[in-house]
């Protein structure tokens, strides 16, 4: 099933928040065309590590199912070029800085004169007014200036980055289901419209509840690597091969737990009956049951723990991750189909929906930097003529 198919996406991102997007977009059967800039594309192309010429994991992971389009737009030919492909239904995505599209005559206004049904949506850093709306900003930086690194890392050390990229993938999100939800809205009312998205506002989305809790309390919460300051026990226990996380989300799963360690004699001691008198006592309640968490094998708690229903996971590094048998069986790892690839098969991870059972996964890469663009022109109904002329003035790379 691909609900989006017949819907043309133009995508004029870069880096991870727009490439994802309209990824997901792909894998949900939309035809998207990236503009890439002639010559070095997409930042991410020289990310490292290199697996090809101006080719990147990165890369390939956020851009299968896209064909490529060189176009200069800074380049007045490549500015009026690209407006005239757009059709009136197109869906137009695009991470320039607030201004910068319009500075290029590739605004929402522009765009939608005489194209009613035109969906526009413009990913940014930090929104679109205030006084840090035309600044750039990345991932990390976001992560910093909405608070999640001061909720993030251990007490006492640095604040730390999230390890994933998190608010670039979640505006990624955000921003592909305003698109779904503008495309519902115009089979009712023919009409388009301008969806705005931003890093900034994705980064203050995953605080929700850590704000709420500051809102009620006044207090700044505490950094606390695995943990959580509303549970306890609920974090990474060292393990005497490895490390596992055990949650216990109420008093009558921590029973069970003392009852799987074999230290229910602790269930009598006050300090551990209830979570409230847990996370009081949480230093306590920690190297207790890391003692006997330290005895025994990862696979021992682990099947100690599941057969009394208690929520628990080893750690996994990403050497186990992809030989997991229960990853394995939600299959969402492809290989890439790319002309001149590696050897080595790159695996991408598919979008995490199935309609009936199906994963869709376009898992098609268009390598080089505009390596689709003469089919498109021509399809188009542009003539080999003016196609050389673009070429030969720099505005379009073939």
């Amino acid at each position: 099933m691909k609900p989006l198919a017949g819907q043309r996406v133009i995508d004029l991102t870069q880096n991870v928040a727009g490439p994802y997007c309209t990824q997901v977009l792909a894998d949900l059967g939309a035809d998207v065309i990236k503009i890439e800039r002639p010559g070095a594309g997409d930042d991410t192309r020289h990310w490292a590590p290199n697996i090809g010429e101006a080719m990147s994991p990165t890369y390939a992971t956020f851009n299968r199912g896209k064909r490529s389009l060189a176009i200069d737009l800074d380049h007045p030919d490549g500015q009026a070029l690209l407006a005239s492909l757009l059709r009136p239904d197109d869906v137009f995505v695009h991470s320039l800085k607030p201004g910068s599209a319009e500075q290029r005559g590739l605004g929402y206004e522009a765009l939608a004169e005489g194209r009613p049904g035109l969906i526009y949506c413009a990913i940014s850093a930090y929104g679109t007014s205030g006084p840090r709306a035309a600044f750039p900003g990345y991932d990390p930086l976001i992560q910093a200036y909405s608070g999640i690194m001061s909720v993030n890392g251990h007490e006492g050390l640095p604040p730390a980055r999230v390890g994933v990229s998190m608010v670039d993938m979640g505006t990624a999100l955000w921003s592909a289901l305003g698109i779904a939800a503008a495309i519902s809205q115009r089979k009712d009312s023919g009409r388009g419209c301008r969806i705005d998205t931003s890093l900034l506002e994705t980064g203050l989305a995953w605080m929700t509840n850590p704000i709420a809790n500051h809102s009620a309390s006044g207090k700044l919460p505490r950094r606390m690597g695995s943990a959580t300051a509303m549970l306890m026990p609920y974090e990474v226990f060292q393990c005497a091969d490895g490390q596992v996380f055990i949650g216990c989300g109420n008093d009558r799963l921590f029973h069970k737990l003392l009852h799987g360690l074999e230290r229910s004699d602790l269930a009598g001691d006050a300090r551990f009956a209830t979570n409230a008198e847990r996370v009081k006592h949480r230093d306590l309640v920690h190297d207790t049951l890391e003692a006997a968490t330290g005895r025994l094998k990862v696979a021992q708690i682990i099947e100690r723990l599941e057969a009394q229903g208690v929520p628990v996971s080893p750690v996994h590094d990403l050497s186990q991750v992809m030989q997991d048998p229960q990853i394995q069986a939600v299959d969402m790892a492809r290989p890439l189909d790319w002309d001149d690839g590696p050897a080595q098969p790159l695996n991408a991870i598919g979008t995490p929906i199935r309609f009936d059972g199906t994963r869709e996964f376009a898992g098609h890469l268009s390598a080089r930097v505009g390596a689709d663009s003469q089919a498109l022109l021509r399809a188009a109904g542009m003539s080999e003529a003016r196609i050389a002329q673009l070429v030969h003035s720099g505005a379009v790379q073939i």
